[in-house]
């Protein structure tokens, strides 16, 4: 059998082109920020501005929380590169405990706001696609459905799964939002202890005249860990395969 989506007829699209405004402007900002923040986020700034940020943190250290959440949300938002320096920065200013939580806390709300953009441009109408599509394509949408809140855990769980990808994808295929939150805030707290452990020892680091070594990540006490959380969450979409009830 031959997959059909049905088009939607273009009355049913009332926002019209004003729908696609908040994607495109993320797109742009994307784009914009790959070519002129390039340098602008790197340990190079955190190590030569280090001591005038922890003097302002000792200052104002509600202010600086705030301020850094802020531009945290606005980096995953617009998928602007520099979320890894955010994170170690994040543990370098307010300890592993503060930071991690500051860090959970703006990349959810980011993710949660790209998600949002795109599910109100492209993602209606192509969830509506899918909902209206016939054979292979419907069986896939409904085992999606089935398994969401799995495959939204391994979306955050496989460390190869690019962030930005893991914030649009959902948004694509009608994923509910209330789910895609609260497995975006669980399913980073692993990766995000990581990031913010290394800021922690990050000033150490830089009185060495080192660079922090994120390739941590794939160290096997540290990856494997996470690839056993993410073979936890993959169990149930496993089981359900075995048991014949999943059209995948």
């Amino acid at each position: 059998m031959t997959d059909h989506i049905d088009p939607i007829p273009a009355s049913t699209d009332k926002k019209g082109w004003l729908r696609y405004l908040p994607l495109a402007a993320i797109v742009s900002a994307a784009v914009l920020g790959a070519v002129t923040l390039g340098d602008a986020i790197s340990f190079d700034t955190l190590r030569d501005n280090r001591e005038a940020l922890l003097a302002f943190r000792d200052s104002h250290y509600a202010l600086m929380a705030l301020i850094f959440a802020l531009i945290y949300v606005v980096i995953v938002a617009f998928s602007l590169p520099g979320a890894a320096v955010a994170s170690v920065t994040g543990g370098f200013l307010f300890g592993l405990a503060a930071g991690v939580g500051l860090n959970v806390l703006s990349a959810t709300i980011g993710a949660c706001l790209i998600f949002l953009a795109a599910r109100w441009g492209l993602g209606e109408k192509l969830a509506a696609r899918l909902d209206a599509s016939e054979g292979r394509i419907k069986s896939l949408k409904t085992a999606l459905h089935d398994n969401e809140i799995s495959v939204l855990f391994l979306l955050r769980l496989v460390p190869v799964v690019p962030f930005f990808v893991a914030n649009l994808l959902p948004a694509m295929v009608g994923v509910s939002f209330r789910n895609f939150a609260w497995t975006t805030a669980l399913g980073i707290v692993p990766g995000a202890i990581v990031f913010t452990w290394i800021g922690v020892g990050v000033g150490a680091v830089f009185d060495r005249g080192e660079t922090p070594d994120l390739s941590l990540i794939w160290e096997p006490h540290v990856i494997g860990p996470m690839l056993g959380l993410a073979v936890l969450a993959a169990l149930p979409i496993l089981i359900k395969a075995l048991r014949g009830k999943s059209g995948i």
